[in-house]
């Protein structure tokens, strides 16, 4: 579908503000990368040929039996037996010596038919954000193995990193969108119809604004304990009322404007008039707060999973990371990870909102 001409200058006002444009491309790249995070980082391989068919263990669970194992359980593809059975079509004596097998596979100097040899094709980081390494002292430092070290528990930081921007981004749209709507609709209506609907909602809105949401959050989670939508139904709750105060001052200034007057003399529906001739000239406002309302989100859970009382602990979040961070002073990569971490992913998403909030303002121009 043909863009108008409003968006259209809507977008070369957008892409000749060249922070907010590039932001935009660096964000998608990552947030792309972070999207198909089990095929960058996972203790699984991608694809795996055995026999001739392929298996894809990221997305489908195989147990041992399917590649001539002996249990039922799924495969796994980091041992060396397994990896010996899957290279060599299902050999039984791979239990015995695995390496060897593998490496005479690997330099042809195996009996086994070429039918019957098989590959893996591993994700570039092979470890998911739950491996557990037991190799060394934890947190270990940034090697050749592990870029980004370590943590407490031997796991890879570089794939929590992954999944942990995933699960924040994710996270974050979700309350922004749907919090925005209602704080706007809500702020919609008290500034367009003002009187007692206008009074009402706002001593709702004190009240509500005064309820201690940190204590709301732990009751919550010590009665239905902790869970990602959980999390998400409470942060909605308490966060939709931070649009309806521009949002309502908007529509008060606006109700009473030539263009609504004409519109209520000739028939026009409030519906219409509110979400369609007043919304619009509101949205320069409402997106000023987008970025804090978007920032200070992403710090809501940081905050609660630093204080225990996000996420679950299995989960692989940012905050959590940060608290590994404080716990373990004598492994600074941890600090370092987590605070570049944050200021990237949120001085991204604060130029691109800016980018948004600049390219519906009429008044401003690009050079």
């Amino acid at each position: 579908m043909a863009l108008s001409e409003l968006n259209r200058r809507r977008w070369r006002n957008f892409r000749r503000n060249k922070r907010a444009f590039w932001s935009a491309i660096i964000f998608s790249i990552l947030f792309v990368i972070a999207m198909f995070a089990e095929v960058v980082a996972n203790d699984k391989p991608i694809v795996v040929s055995y026999r001739g068919e392929l298996y894809f263990p990221v997305y489908n669970f195989y147990p041992e039996t399917a590649f001539g194992g002996d249990f039922k359980t799924e495969a796994i593809y980091k041992d060396e037996a397994v990896q010996c059975l899957i290279v060599t079509g299902g050999v039984q004596d791979c239990w015995d010596d695995p390496e060897t097998l593998i490496a005479a596979v690997g330099n042809g100097t195996s009996d086994i038919p070429d039918a019957d040899q098989g590959w893996m094709i591993w994700p570039p980081i092979p470890y998911h954000y739950k491996t557990i390494n037991n190799v060394g002292t934890a947190p270990s430092a940034p090697n050749g193995d592990h870029l980004l070290g370590t943590d407490d528990t031997s796991r890879d930081v570089l794939a929590r990193v992954i999944y942990g921007f995933r699960l924040s981004i994710l996270f974050t749209l979700i309350v922004t969108a749907v919090s925005s709507v209602i704080g706007i609709a809500a702020g919609a209506i008290q500034g367009y119809f003002g009187g007692r609907t206008d009074l009402v909602f706002q001593r709702i809105l004190e009240i509500w604004a005064s309820t201690p949401s940190l204590y709301v959050i732990i009751i919550l989670f010590a009665i239905l304990g902790r869970g990602f939508w959980l999390l998400v139904g409470v942060s909605i709750l308490f966060g939709w009322p931070a649009l309806v105060g521009v949002v309502r001052a908007e529509f008060l200034r606006a109700r009473n404007f030539e263009y609504v007057r004409a519109a209520r003399a000739l028939g026009v529906g409030d519906r219409t008039i509110m979400f369609r001739h007043i919304l619009p000239n509101a949205m320069v406002a409402t997106l000023t707060m987008l970025p804090f309302v978007v920032a200070g989100t992403i710090s809501s859970l940081a905050a609660l999973d630093y204080l225990g009382y996000g996420l679950p602990t299995s989960a692989p979040s940012l905050g959590e990371l940060a608290l590994q961070a404080k716990q373990n002073l004598q492994a600074p990569w941890l600090a370092f990870t987590a605070f570049f971490t944050f200021a990237i992913m949120l001085s991204l998403l604060v130029f691109i909102f800016e980018g948004v909030r600049d390219a519906f303002d009429p008044r401003k121009t690009f050079k």
